[in-house]
């Protein structure tokens, strides 16, 4: 110990003599003096991927976090170092060149993170074909002034430069060995920042770097530049896995699957069997529109009359990730999450699901969905297909003008409109069908505010004065605010879903059907929109103080939790019936599927969601990112932290063992997919058949 002591009183007294010696002989002043443009180089790149976290993640652990930025510094020297190998002159190109790379990574992630809040990644390159039909969603509704700030990297290297021009600075001759030198030393420095940081890792830092779907975890610990390079690795993962990780996937597939008990009976066991099926995709429809008002004018009158009528669910979250709506109809259909890197839609539509309208189609159900845009938008019409769709209505079978268009594509009324013949075709060659219909108009960015129809979002106030003469005074409140908008979309859309149930019961089509609703997912809107909505100070035309009394509290888990959707299931005759029941128990879009299925008498045994009438209380809902919310407990899983939604106590061992649970489903469902699991599941099945058979 002694010995240790002593060496520990060397190296100090090294460093302290080092440092005093380079005071003396200026060596500071004149390194910085010769390195202008490689120091520029390194603090706007480390500048900028800071700023991009702190926009981003607004937590003080953040803020105060060293690692990322250590991280981050150590990417950015070793890069630079390899500039010193080229001549002076030479080297601005190569810092710029760079500068505008890492500038790249910064931007394209902020604008990532205000829509997905989640970071960029290159799996989502096989996307970049549906930008041009969402576009102008994009560029109004996400794009922002901070994503530009990252600029000031590339702008900065080349005022510098060209400073340094004038000074004739570039004129000063290094012969190979100095270059040679420079570089080894940069390269060194950057090393040992590298070191420095290896060894300040936990157990936990490695994992979820390894396993890459925490990536606002990843992002803290690891800064923007290592989650960047590590995405790449982890993107082309897949591909590698599908050659070499094929026994380890099945076995923890084949033990996760073991413990199933199989279809299990309850009250609700087979209630509409035989009964056609009519499934409502709403788009971007949240919860909390249902039951709002606007100076006594509901928001969504009809969504209000099916809640009020029909089974409604409504602690029920969607589970999307990148692939949004695409997403959504994945684990609706098959009770699987999104995958880990790419969209299931897209990368891996060739794989074998097991999913409703296949089920279905094996009960003699004829099976079909309906969307007015273009067929292969996230890759709809080869994805469909294998889902088990019989037949896809898409762009080509309606007739689409400038008249009847609003946002993105056919305007919900006219597609539900032009929807009834062909369902009244349906209904007249098939005994039984399913049938999913999915709207377009309340997609962001709710720009298209003329062509929704009167639906005023301000606040009227009627004042008596006075000689008895009375006033109406309006105040602005969300008129003009995007989630103003939103609710004026949603009045829209609401009203389509109206018409359409209209038109489906004149025609006699809802007399043996049961409707179906979900929303896909939130609208993705600001917080600073909500915090308007529920502390409006109308004197001012602004927000109430937080010291005010009348101030509601709309922080980050509120807004998490607030970002849950309607699950409405309906018949024109549930209403004043046991089934007419609001079900409060938490619940996800991948439990639609087992609940649906106990209900029309269908199973499918790889379901990872459950029969929310048999878990009941003790749900729980896994988040692609990892997060997870039971009836009890919300857990963030990028701050490692929890909000209690009860006053029950809550254990340390209940936390880890959700989230042991949480991380396990959600490798075993990606696993499934990447893997193709079900097929080879299927022929092994079949093959044990056929042994058995022959013995």
């Amino acid at each position: 110990m002694k010995k240790i002591k002593n060496g520990f009183k060397k190296i100090t007294k090294n460093i302290k003599s080092g440092i005093k010696k380079a005071r003396e002989e200026h060596v500071i002043r004149e390194y910085i003096k010769n390195n202008i443009l490689f120091l520029t180089f390194v603090i706007t790149c480390v500048l900028n991927s800071t700023l991009l976290r702190f926009f981003c993640m607004n937590t003080i652990e953040n803020y105060l976090s060293i690692k990322p930025i250590i991280a981050d510094l150590a990417v950015v020297i070793i890069v630079g170092s390899f500039g010193y190998l080229l001549k002076p002159k030479n080297r601005f190109t190569y810092f710029l060149i760079f500068s505008i790379f890492f500038t790249a990574i910064c931007m394209i992630n902020s604008v990532y993170y205000t829509f997905y809040t989640s970071f960029a990644s290159v799996s989502m390159l096989s996307l970049t074909q549906y930008i041009g039909d969402v576009g102008d969603a994009v560029v109004e509704n996400v794009l922002q002034l901070k994503d530009l700030v990252y600029i000031i990297g590339p702008l900065a290297l080349i005022i510098v430069h060209c400073k340094l021009k004038k000074k004739n600075y570039y004129k000063k001759i290094e012969v190979k060995s100095e270059r040679k030198k420079k570089m080894i030393r940069t390269l060194i420095v950057g090393a040992g920042l590298s070191i420095l940081f290896i060894v300040t890792l936990t157990s936990l830092d490695v994992t979820r770097f390894i396993k890459q779907w925490n990536k606002e975890y990843v992002v803290m610990r690891f800064g923007i530049y290592v989650y960047q390079a590590n995405d790449v690795i982890t993107s082309i993962q897949p591909k590698i896995n599908s050659m070499f990780g094929y026994d380890k996937a099945k076995k923890n597939f084949e033990e996760y699957f073991a413990e199933e008990e199989g279809p299990v009976t309850n009250e609700y066991t087979n209630i509409f069997a035989g009964k056609n099926v009519l499934v409502i995709h709403a788009e971007s429809m949240q919860n909390n529109v249902i039951n709002l008002e606007f100076n006594g004018e509901a928001v969504s009158p009809t969504l209000n009359r099916l809640v009020k009528e029909g089974m409604y669910f409504s602690n029920f979250y969607s589970q999307v990730s990148v692939g949004t709506s695409s997403d959504t109809e994945l684990t609706f259909n098959t009770s699987l999450m999104p995958t880990k890197s790419g969209t299931a839609f897209v990368s891996y539509a060739d794989r074998t699901y097991v999913s409703i309208p296949k089920l279905m189609k094996e009960k003699g159900y004829y099976t079909f969905s309906m969307h007015a845009n273009n067929a292969d938008f996230w890759n709809r019409r080869t994805m469909h297909k294998n889902l088990g769709y019989q037949k896809f209505y898409s762009k080509q079978d309606y007739e689409v003008t400038e008249e009847n268009t609003i946002g993105l594509g056919l305007s919900d009324k006219e597609f539900f409109r032009q929807s009834i013949p062909y369902i009244e075709q349906i209904d007249k060659e098939n005994e039984n069908w399913y049938g999913l219909m999915i709207m377009l108009t309340n997609h962001t960015p709710f720009s298209e505010v003329e062509k929704y129809g009167e639906f005023d979002v301000d606040l009227k106030e009627t004042v008596t004065h006075e000689d008895g003469t009375t006033e109406v005074i309006s105040y602005p409140y969300m008129e003009g605010t995007k989630l103003g908008n939103y609710f004026k979309s949603v009045h829209y859309a609401d009203q389509a879903l109206g018409q359409l149930i209209n038109d489906l019961d004149e025609k006699g089509l809802l007399d043996n059907t049961v409707l179906v609703i979900y929303g896909d997912h939130d609208a993705r809107l600001p917080r600073s929109d909500y915090n308007r909505l529920y502390n409006y100070d109308k004197e001012n035309d602004s927000t109430l103080d937080k010291d005010d009394p009348n101030y509601k509290e709309y922080d980050s888990y509120q807004y998490e939790l607030g970002r849950k959707v309607p699950f409405i299931i309906w018949t024109k005759d549930m209403a004043g019936t046991e089934l007419n029941q609001e079900i409060t128990d938490v619940m996800g879009m991948y439990d639609a599927m087992p609940t649906l299925g106990n209900m029309l008498g269908f199973y499918n045994e790889y379901q990872l969601g459950h029969d929310i009438f048999n878990i009941k209380e003790n749900n729980i809902v896994c988040f692609p990112n990892g997060n997870w919310v039971t009836n009890k407990i919300y857990y963030n899983s990028q701050k490692e932290e929890y909000l209690s939604l009860t006053e029950d106590a809550i254990s340390e061992d209940e936390i880890n063992k959700n989230i042991e649970y949480t991380n396990q489903l959600l490798d075993v469902s990606n696993d499934i997919i990447v893997f193709d699991l079900l097929s080879k599941d299927e022929e092994n099945k079949k093959v044990l058949e056929y042994v058995e058979k022959g013995t």
